[in-house]
């Protein structure tokens, strides 16, 4: 028997929509991302403003933003609902920190990973998954190289893929092309070989259904190149990008199989289409910030 797909499968994922949140300044607001692309105004936040959180979807349609940096080292975490509505802040779980990644797998979870908690070896490969009801897990080891300044993605449909980062205590420290595979279960593999400029301050997201891309960033310059992830998780050599170098941006899927950058410094937008082609420069809509944080959800 063949298998029974839902009428309307195909319009609920393209329906998918994204966040953007925190950053620069220590701020709450957020940005939604509608189904076609377009960036909305400003809107104001819930929960504490901060710097370098992370976010990633769980549970088919939410998202969640955690940890990051305001005067001290976070480990709280806000919910955002199926309608884009983030929550108030949850108590913390795990070490407090920030210039980590998140990215979800195992179709319906997610995961954090990596990040920096001060102090000259603060930083860190600590992990913290997140159920499919928004729950976040205490630490547990993780694998590869500790860093901060990092970014994941999902790829193949229930993986992930965290890349590129920073060791040493200042961001200025030797950056790296390290990546590691989340499986389907949550477990970070060890190191692969890099591939392409190591880099740090970058972003990432999901395109195509079952891909990823790796873009912008900063090598003591900032770049504008991208970094092609497979549906097997194979990153893809430097592509030279379309759009203003610039680093620290965030990035999300939307639409179910397009993906998006914006803000940054300096801040703009760039979409990615279906195949991972990144677009030119659009103006930014929104206050212009960097050290934000992106998921989908809906």
């Amino acid at each position: 028997m063949f298998p029974i797909i839902p009428a309307n499968s195909a319009a609920i994922e393209g329906n998918k929509e994204g966040i953007f949140g925190y950053g620069e300044s220590y701020v709450s607001m957020t940005n939604l991302v509608n189904a076609g692309g377009v960036v909305s105004s400003d809107v104001t936040g819930v929960g504490t403003g901060r710097v370098g959180p992370a976010a990633c979807e769980f549970g088919e349609d939410e998202g969640i933003f955690g940890y990051g940096l305001s005067g001290d080292y976070k480990n709280m975490s806000n919910l955002v609902s199926n309608t884009g509505v983030v929550s108030t802040d949850a108590s913390g779980v795990g070490t407090g920190r920030y210039a980590l990644g998140a990215c979800k797998y195992g179709g319906d979870k997610g995961i954090f990973a990596y990040g920096h908690k001060g102090g000259g070896t603060g930083y860190l490969t600590t992990v913290n998954k997140v159920g499919n009801t928004g729950v976040v897990a205490g630490d547990s080891s993780g694998a590869g190289t500790a860093r901060w300044n990092t970014t994941a993605c999902e790829y193949g449909e229930d993986k992930g893929i965290f890349a590129f980062g920073t060791t040493g205590p200042d961001p200025t420290n030797p950056s790296g092309n390290w990546s590691n595979l989340v499986s389907n279960t949550g477990v970070i593999a060890s190191n692969a070989t890099g591939v392409g400029t190591a880099r740090r301050c970058l972003a990432a997201c999901s395109y195509g259904g079952d891909k990823g891309i790796f873009g912008f960033g900063s090598t003591g310059s900032n770049v504008g190149m991208t970094n092609l992830v497979s549906d097997v998780g194979v990153v893809a050599a430097d592509v030279t990008a379309v759009g203003t170098a610039r680093y620290w941006p965030g990035a999300t899927q939307y639409g179910g199989d397009k993906g998006i950058f914006s803000f940054g410094s300096p801040s703009y937008t760039n979409k990615v289409s279906n195949a991972g082609v990144i677009a030119s420069d659009v103006t930014q809509v929104g206050t212009n910030r960097s050290q934000l944080a992106a998921c989908s959800f809906n």
